[in-house]
Parts: structure tokens; C-alpha cells; sequence
């Protein structure tokens, strides 16, 4: 059964109904180990502490939060579940907005919203309501030693919770300006011809994480005692004539065959070529 990470309720004007969340998705990286090169040993953490030059144990470490004159109040676990808000428990639904109105940049974890009572009518009519008037719903909730705003939305058949970013968590100053470049009416028509072109329903299942996979193959060839392949990288020419390179894009086919025949291939089948030596 999935870890349940918070549980409470949705209150949906004077309508609440309890419910628990799960994680919708967690990213699979590859992960290595840190190891001491002489024998291969893992190398372990340790808690240190700076002032008696000293290894300390993990049950003397202690929550501390920084004031501007540097320095420490000690904060305990209960004392924080004291002044925890009323979000720790329940969700109050604040408003509902278009569910194409909240920009995704905002996202940041998705989970999924599962009905403590299977049989329970306010789920499945909230649900509803959501999914025939193609709206969201917005909510406020605590967990995770932060309060977040968070969408709701219908998706298959149940309900999807995704916290978002506040708006001074966006890094504004990072966004880039367009260039100020001309195009001409059939620059723009070849561009739009081609996007027609690769045009397809997004499948989930076509694409793989070629990283992870060489990585395995890596491991598999060191492990074997052979030689490492190294992946060739296409070299990418500057376009000097935009129109050409766009007819020239459309008669090679780059088109919805093409484009899902690459996802598919490229993790599988990747040139590759000997490393010298």
C-alpha cells in the first residue's frame, strides 16, 4: 500500500469529507554511492560539531532557527504541532479558477487525493461538479513544515492534488527576452507546416531515460571487463538559410513517424563508437 505522506479533509462549504494523500510521482535517477577509493568502502555521514571539535550522536542534534543577530532558538517537534495551522488537518476550499487558468510553471509535486470511505458521496459529487463545469479548485494546506497553496483537479475518475509555488519562489530575473528578429509570411507558414507534421496524441510510454539506460549498459560493460562505448553526438550546424533548412526539415520527413520512431530508437539503439586506448 502507498505511504501515506497526509490525511484530513476537504471541507467544500459546509461539506467535508475525509481523504489521505499519496505521491503521484517521484523522479528515478541514477544514484551512486560515495565509496573510499583505497578499500570500496561506503563512506558514512557524520555529525560534527564545530565548536568541541568533536563527533556528536544523532539524538543530540536539535531544530534550531537562525534570528538576524545570528543567533539560535531551539524549536522541539511538539512545539511545532502546537502552532501548527488549522491547514494541517483540513483543506478549505478557497476558490475555483478555468482548469487551463493556472499557469504550470507554478507546479511543483503532484499527489493523488484517495477517499477514506470508498463508499463516500461528497468525493464522488465534488468530482463531478469539477469535471462538468471544467474547473479547479484552490486550496490551502499544511505539510511538510510549510503551508501550500495547492490546485485540485479531476483526472480519471478521482482527484489530483498539485502544491504550487508562491510567486516570490519563481525566479523572474532568470526569464529570458525573445529576440527582436524579423521573420517573413513564409518563414512563419513552413514553421507552422512542420509542427503539422510532428503532430501526435503525447503516449507517456514512448519515451525512456536514454541517461539512465547507458548507465546500465556502463555498468554492465565494466562488469564484463570490456571496453567503454562512448554515445556519438550529432554535430548541429548554425542555420544560415532558415527557409531551406525548414523545407529541408519537412522533406525528410521529421513528421509524426519520424518523431516516435526517434523516442523509441534512440535509448535502444544509440551510435556509438569505440573509446581509444
Amino acid at each position: 500500500m502507498a505511504s501515506t505522506v497526509w490525511k484530513g479533509y476537504i471541507s467544500f462549504g459546509l461539506v467535508s469529507f475525509p481523504v489521505r494523500l499519496t505521491s503521484a510521482a517521484r523522479a528515478e535517477r541514477v544514484r551512486f554511492h560515495m565509496l573510499h577509493r583505497k578499500d570500496l568502502s561506503r563512506v558514512k555521514e557524520v555529525w560534527f560539531c564545530a565548536e568541541e571539535d568533536r563527533r556528536i550522536d544523532r539524538s543530540d542534534v536539535v531544530k534550531g532557527y537562525e534570528m538576524d543577530d545570528g543567533r539560535y532558538v531551539v524549536v522541539e517537534d511538539e512545539e511545532l504541532k502546537k502552532i501548527a495551522p488549522a491547514t494541517a488537518t483540513t483543506m478549505d476550499i478557497l476558490q475555483f479558477v478555468d482548469n487551463d487558468e493556472v499557469d504550470p510553471i507554478f507546479f511543483e509535486s503532484s499527489y493523488y487525493i484517495a477517499s477514506e470511505d470508498k463508499a463516500a458521496k461528497p468525493y464522488a459529487l465534488f468530482t463531478a461538479a469539477l469535471e462538468a463545469t471544467k474547473q479547479d479548485a484552490i486550496a490551502k494546506i499544511a505539510m511538510h513544515n510549510r503551508e501550500h497553496v495547492v490546485l485540485i483537479r479531476p483526472s480519471g475518475g478521482g482527484l489530483l492534488l498539485h502544491t504550487l509555488f508562491y510567486p516570490n519562489e519563481l525566479h523572474e530575473t532568470n526569464r529570458s527576452q525573445a529576440p527582436r528578429s524579423k521573420f517573413t509570411g513564409k518563414e512563419l507558414e513552413l514553421a507552422k507546416g512542420l509542427i503539422q507534421q510532428m503532430k501526435a496524441p503525447f503516449d507517456a510510454q514512448e519515451f525512456t531515460d536514454e541517461y539512465r539506460e547507458n548507465v546500465e549498459r556502463l555498468m554492465a560493460e565494466k562488469q564484463k571487463g570490456r571496453k567503454v562505448t562512448s554515445i556519438r553526438h550529432p554535430r548541429k550546424a548554425p542555420v544560415i538559410d532558415l527557409m531551406e533548412a525548414l523545407r529541408r526539415s519537412i522533406r525528410s520527413g521529421s513528421g509524426k513517424a519520424a518523431a516516435k520512431g526517434h523516442a523509441r530508437s534512440a535509448a535502444r539503439k544509440p551510435a556509438v563508437r569505440r573509446k581509444a586506448g
